[in-house]
């Protein structure tokens, strides 16, 4: 993987944003392989798909790039709230790649890979709708929310400047892709569970450990009235998919 971005492909662009945007998909076209299965190449969208830069012709996976110079942050801006929780709902939405570059080298120091089940509707939070004077008044966006995701289903793709191998992207991949054996329904309280043991930062835990999330998984899920029931559920999911072991009495110990 050659990590550096060709300039001269934006070279006929004076805005930065179109440079970059030109660039970074020109560096992913040619250096990215498919993490879902053993295809060497994903092939550059020119159908106007919506949210979707990227996909595979060997197995369909779908893939949309976000680029910036600096570290993402707890949430980063993306498209329209509706078709956005309507692909979530569905399955349907992207594999989502996070391009960090350098801007004086033009070279990609990291890129990270969320897989496609790990965007649930608790990742994604509803902007504030344009105002009148706007060219599109009324239209509501959304961002999807970095902190709600498990550290679990964030792959490394390029770490501080170092390129993993395609078989160790794809080891990864398939260690957490038991998750999307999971419906889209169920999947956002098995992946916000799983957070709040990421949260709690122990290899072995209680039971009582994540009953003291019990606030915060009820605001995720307003609508659930028997959220300490829904916690044992989800932790028995887990341990079914292979995140984590039942030790008895209430303990648990983390596997991944």
């Amino acid at each position: 993987m050659q990590l550096g971005m060709d300039v001269r492909v934006a070279a006929a662009y004076k805005s930065n944003a179109q440079r970059i945007r030109v660039m970074s998909e020109a560096w992913a076209r040619e250096n990215l392989h498919c993490p879902c299965c053993p295809s060497n190449t994903i092939e550059q969208c020119r159908n106007n798909r919506e949210a979707v830069d990227y996909t595979c012709n060997s197995c369909d996976s779908s893939f949309q790039l976000k680029s910036s110079r600096t570290d993402y942050g707890s949430r980063i801006v993306d498209g329209a709230f509706t078709a956005m929780m309507r692909a979530v709902a569905h399955g349907a939405a992207p594999n989502l790649l996070l391009l960090h570059y350098d801007s004086r080298r033009w070279e990609v120091r990291d890129l990270t890979l969320i897989p496609h089940f790990a965007l649930t509707s608790s990742c994604i939070e509803k902007r504030t709708a344009l105002g009148p004077s706007a060219r599109r008044a009324g239209w509501v966006g959304c961002n999807i929310l970095l902190c709600n995701i498990p550290p679990d289903v964030r792959i490394p793709w390029v770490e501080d400047g170092v390129a993993a191998s395609p078989p160790e992207v794809r080891t990864k991949f398939r260690s957490v892709s038991s998750l999307a054996n999971v419906t889209p329904a169920e999947r956002g309280w098995t992946l916000d569970t799983l957070k709040v043991v990421r949260t709690i930062g122990r290899q072995e835990f209680t039971l009582a450990d994540v009953y003291g999330h019990v606030g915060e998984l009820q605001a995720l899920h307003p609508s659930n009235r028997h959220v300490r029931d829904k916690i044992r559920q989800q932790l028995q999911i887990l341990r079914d998919l292979g995140f984590l072991q039942f030790l008895g009495h209430g303990i648990y110990r983390t596997l991944k």
